[in-house]
């Protein structure tokens, strides 16, 4: 025999989202933040592979190609400005650190075999926070502010 009557503390069930009702609302725990940010990093570093070659390329040919590396931070490439250079840099900082992290976290959940709840809510917060930091130390250096 089925209960029929309705569990007032039972949770909403979605069935059909739709985007400008039901997800403004929705919380995403942070587990499912780093796993939406660790796919953008990968396509973010993925769509500045060109870039991220040229820089490489550009740094170590000569000692002339450095200069003209070095002076894309100031004066910019082509008719980018020298800040939006230092913005795209920094967009790639973030992608490599916090892909990194996430794929640190992955792999030491995938070794230890401790997944619970709770691990994971403090181990996405640990990775969004050493993203961030780690970021906001190197952007500071990329910019000049030490």
């Amino acid at each position: 025999m089925t209960n029929t009557t309705k569990n007032p503390t039972a949770r909403r069930e979605f069935r059909n989202v739709n985007f400008f009702s039901d997800l403004p609302g929705y919380r995403l725990p942070p587990a499912g933040i780093v796993s939406i940010l660790h796919r953008v990093s990968g396509l973010l570093m993925f769509l500045l592979l060109p870039f991220i070659i040229w820089m490489f390329d550009t740094s170590l040919t000569s000692e002339i190609s450095y200069d003209v590396f070095t002076n894309a931070f100031v004066a910019g490439i082509g008719f980018l400005p020298g800040w939006f250079v230092k913005l795209v840099v920094l967009g790639l900082i973030w992608g490599y650190l916090h892909h990194f992290i996430a794929g640190v976290r992955h792999l030491w959940m995938d070794a230890t075999h401790s997944v619970s709840k709770e691990q994971g809510h403090s181990s996405a917060v640990v990775t969004l926070a050493l993203s961030v930091l780690l970021t906001l130390l190197l952007g500071a250096k990329l910019f000049g502010l030490y």
